[in-house]
């Protein structure tokens, strides 16, 4: 596996080798799988988007991230806010798989005292940046993080997962402009694109297109990228980092559900979790995804 960044280091080149490509594909299919038993013992939660995500966050905590699961409020860490906080199923199982808590935790999800709600806490659960509930907030609190770590001359990146629906937010608009403003380079946000929000698709609910032509006109620097490709999303954030003048957005096309076949694209997934019987189907079918992964690194 990759290096799990088990204490302080320097930044260093994204570049994916055919080996550490392999080891992220399987390690993002071991966290569906835990994704899926965690979703069905807690009878609750959201599906589509966590699943669709997972490549995403594996990329971030086993490549990207500058960070120490031993000591998560290390100052040279980069910093993680997770705007739509509702996908943070995902989020724990990838914390849990680089050593920030037990995997066994995980059973516990929106469990009564559990740190692992159905929203982030950060005062519960070290390792989080921000307690997220209110959809849009995120970006405010991104670009604050950058701006400070901008004025204080510090090395760390700061990074914002979105979500789609939640850019019909005007929060969210604002803080772009500030972001822009003030050359926030050190601020990268990773749109996930999945076209669904809880009450059906984006473009029916409020359309969002031409979305890359509206994040230009606001003054950031556009990517866009395959989200369930760990080497395009790896590839784009590499490019963000060499861009020195303003913030950049990456809008990751992704798939919800991914892996899943009855849940993949349909927005009923959005916030139900799978039943018994759907749960077993779904690990059968992330089993048969883990086969054509190992074929294809033969």
């Amino acid at each position: 596996m990759p290096n799990l960044t088990l204490g302080p280091k320097v930044r260093k080149p994204l570049h994916l080798h055919d080996k550490q490509l392999k080891a992220l594909e399987v390690r993002a299919l071991a966290i569906r799988k835990d994704l899926i038993t965690m979703l069905m013992e807690a009878g609750s939660g959201h599906s589509a988007g966590p699943l669709g995500m997972a490549d995403i966050f594996t990329a971030l905590y086993f490549h990207i991230l500058v960070h120490d699961p031993k000591k998560p409020s290390w100052e040279g860490r980069d910093r993680l806010i997770l705007s739509n906080g509702h996908i943070c199923p995902i989020r724990y199982v990838a914390m849990a798989h680089a050593g920030y808590f037990p995997k066994s935790e995980l059973k516990t999800l929106r469990k009564l005292g559990s740190r692992l709600q159905g929203h982030p806490e950060r005062v519960k659960l070290p390792g989080l940046e921000t307690t997220s509930g209110p959809l849009g907030s995120g970006s405010s609190q991104a670009v604050g993080m950058a701006y400070t770590g901008l004025l204080d001359r510090r090395p760390w990146r700061v990074y914002c997962v979105m979500s789609d629906g939640e850019l019909e937010a005007g929060q969210t608009w604002e803080a772009l402009l500030f972001a822009a403003r003030n050359n926030l380079y050190n601020c990268t946000f990773i749109i996930d694109r999945n076209n669904i929000q809880i009450d059906g698709t984006t473009e029916d609910v409020m359309p969002l297109e031409p979305l890359a032509d509206k994040f230009e006109a606001f003054g950031l620097h556009v990517l866009r990228c395959a989200g369930n490709s760990i080497r395009d999303f790896v590839s784009a954030v590499e490019h963000a980092h060499g861009v020195s003048e303003k913030p950049t957005v990456i809008i990751a096309d992704t798939i919800p559900g991914y892996g899943v076949d009855f849940m993949e694209y349909n927005f009923l997934w959005h916030g139900i979790p799978p039943k018994p019987d759907e749960g077993k189907q779904a690990l059968a079918q992330l089993r048969t995804l883990g086969g054509k992964i190992r074929s294809e690194h033969e």
